[in-house]
């Protein structure tokens, strides 16, 4: 297993996700969105960052980017879409690209929907989604930038990816959306086990994440939304829920 992933909780409900490369000791953080807890989780796992990986431009997710890179000197990689709105760049990637780190390389998934040009970062080994703000555990994200139409294609390529995928998204949401998802699908019996293991998870401070591709695709009602006017539905009675 080359990457070992740990969650570095920053802001109100955001993760960092800090991956470390053990064949290497390479060091790689995605989303950096507050730079002091950052700070304090490399220096517990070697004192080194080699790589930033940026999903889209939101300032909870790039806010300590910059501090980072100038501390460490690390690389920093972002969606080219987005390049204009984000930290200077490094490397500005797009779909299909492929961002090495370590002994590994992680492909470039295009995901709009959230933003206009938000990225996931997929690795193979072990087979690993970081995918920022368009997948939540038993939800997706909001349409701040795209349409229904863009999130239905981003999700449909992520249900393409191995059921033994781990989803490493930006936020500690899980909580919320699974009363939403019970709400819409009541009967599912996958899901009212997985929100009884959330609530579990929770009352002990937690994270709930990372999830699998198997239990979004058994759970997740936006995942599972047939047609785009489905997702769209979902998507405005979540907006509005309590």
């Amino acid at each position: 297993m080359p990457i070992v992933t740990f969650p570095v909780p920053v802001l109100s409900d955001n993760y960092v996700w800090l991956l470390r490369d053990e064949e290497t000791g390479q060091i790689a953080v995605v989303d950096p969105g507050d730079a002091a807890p950052v700070r304090a989780a490399i220096e517990v796992h070697g004192g080194r960052l080699d790589l930033i990986l940026l999903t889209h431009h939101h300032a909870d997710h790039t806010g300590g980017a910059a501090a980072l890179r100038d501390r460490y000197g690390a690389r920093m990689i972002g969606p080219a879409y987005e390049e204009a709105r984000l930290p200077p760049l490094d490397l500005a990637v797009q779909d299909g690209d492929f961002v090495a780190f370590g002994s590994c390389e992680a492909r470039v998934i295009a995901t709009p929907g959230h933003t206009a040009g938000h990225i996931a970062y997929y690795f193979d080994s072990p087979a690993s989604l970081f995918c920022g703000d368009t997948l939540f555990s038993l939800g997706c994200g909001r349409l701040f930038e795209g349409t229904a139409a863009d999130m239905f294609a981003s999700l449909r390529r992520f249900d393409a990816l191995p059921g033994a995928t781990l989803v490493y998204c930006g936020h500690e949401y899980t909580e919320s959306n699974a009363r939403f998802a019970l709400r819409v699908d009541p009967d599912n019996t996958a899901l009212i086990h997985r929100a009884e293991d959330v609530r579990e998870l929770r009352s002990h401070n937690e994270p709930t994440v990372p999830s699998t591709m198997e239990s979004e695709r058994a759970c997740n009602p936006f995942l599972r939304a047939p047609d785009i006017d489905t997702l769209a539905h979902l998507r405005r009675e979540k907006d509005h829920a309590k």
